[in-house]
């Protein structure tokens, strides 16, 4: 089951500041940040790509869906 992560309506950096606990809680495994503004969609792909994680988008409904793959060996 991926774990959902809802930060919208929040503005940066507190969707990047949820997203990077919950990867952090995790050894690996896959989480779903969903944000609706363009600005916490790139913070939240730059961190992502920083720790090394695989990075998935979707758009439905003015919403960003940012599936999040950690894997074993990623930076913390």
């Amino acid at each position: 089951m991926i774990r959902e992560i809802d930060c919208r309506g929040l503005a940066c950096p507190l969707p990047v500041l949820r997203t990077k606990k919950v990867l952090d809680q995790i050894e690996t495994g896959t989480i779903c940040a969903i944000v609706d503004n363009p600005a916490a969609k790139e913070n939240v792909i730059r961190l992502a790509a920083f720790m090394g994680c695989e990075i998935s988008l979707k758009e439905k409904e003015s919403n960003w869906y940012l599936t999040i793959t950690k894997t074993k060996g990623v930076q913390a």
